[in-house]
């Protein structure tokens, strides 16, 4: 028998036919996950930015987008939208405190040091930014941001990255 009992999460380059699977990954975090920061119009307006997906899909190919696994199993993603941008960081809610978010953020930090990077930015949920906050991101600023008819709160926030932490 080869099953693990508790796989350990691991990280690779996104696929080309993994956007409708990263959508629904998308959806279920922000549906499952964000109930006590917004609305629920604000999670509908936020979890439908996804509805349209080839122009997810060419997103999140024109980014460096990473999977995050369980057993071979996609469960999570981020991306890095500019050499200095955070894109997208979204795990699915049956896996949280399992470990993917964390790998997917060293992984995204590491990328972006090794391209010459001095700090990385994110636009933090207020659900994320506790997340980012115990990574080392401070705030900056908040924001209003419009998705749909609906209006979400974000911020911000920004890390240093010291070339020893991403080597």
């Amino acid at each position: 028998m080869s099953a693990e009992a508790n796989p350990l999460p691991a990280v690779r380059p996104m696929l080309p036919d993994e956007a409708p699977l990263l959508a629904e990954i998308f959806r279920a975090s922000i549906m499952e996950l964000t109930g006590d920061d917004y609305t629920e119009q604000q999670q509908a307006a936020w979890a439908a930015a996804v509805d349209d997906e080839p122009a997810f899909a060419k997103r999140l190919a024109g980014e460096l987008t990473i999977v995050g696994t369980l057993g071979g199993s996609p469960v999570g993603f981020a991306s890095l939208e500019a050499d200095n941008k955070f894109g997208y960081l979204y795990v699915h809610p049956a896996v949280v405190g399992q470990g993917v978010g964390t790998l997917l953020a060293d992984a995204v930090e590491k990328v972006a040091g090794g391209r010459g990077v001095e700090a990385l930015t994110v636009d933090a949920s207020d659900t994320a930014s506790d997340f980012f906050a115990k990574r080392g991101y401070v705030p900056q600023q908040r924001n209003s941001v419009q998705c749909g008819d609906e209006w979400l709160s974000n911020t911000t926030m920004r890390k240093s990255l010291d070339e020893a932490e991403v080597a």
